[in-house]
């Protein structure tokens, strides 16, 4: 039988609003509906850029062993 896969948290889903100045926000609600985080638009957005995915972690990985490697011979 095979191990079971492990279920990764759901992502939070960030409603749009806009502040007194026109900026469009990101606010994160916990499971009650309250406020848990927000944040501006231009700010989540550069941290999701930042923030590198498991798919693209891998492949860098991938690609360095494949250099590395290369080298070695």
């Amino acid at each position: 039988m095979p191990a079971a896969k492990k279920k990764a948290p759901a992502k939070a889903r960030r409603t749009t609003h806009r502040s007194k100045s026109g900026k469009k926000l990101y606010a994160v609600r916990d499971s009650k509906g309250r406020f848990v985080d927000i944040q501006t638009y231009e700010r989540a957005h550069r941290a999701d850029l930042r923030k590198k995915s498991k798919k693209e972690t891998e492949a860098a990985a991938a690609k360095a062993s494949k250099s590395t490697a290369t080298k070695s011979k």
